[in-house]
């Protein structure tokens, strides 16, 4: 059996909160944070760098009409912690 990979607590509220694909605001609403800045160091920035979020627009990372969705590895994720 695979194990779900450690996370830290603000990320894996990130993965349980995703829904489809949705813009960093509505990220930002769903967890109530209005610092957009700790958002991006602490939510969003590792989640991507561990391959659990993806960007739908990955060429243009500061498109203002970026949206972001689970990766495969983060729906594993979300699924192995849901099932613990």
């Amino acid at each position: 059996p695979q194990v779900a990979p450690q996370v830290a607590p603000q990320v894996e509220q990130l993965l349980l909160a995703m829904g489809g694909e949705m813009s960093r605001e509505a990220l930002q609403r769903l967890l109530g944070l209005q610092d957009r800045k700790s958002f991006r160091e602490r939510y969003l920035g590792p989640a991507l760098a561990e391959g659990l979020v993806e960007m739908t627009i990955a060429d243009r990372p500061t498109s203002r009409l970026q949206r972001y969705r689970l990766a495969e590895r983060g729906r594993r994720c979300r699924r192995e912690r849901h099932a613990g």
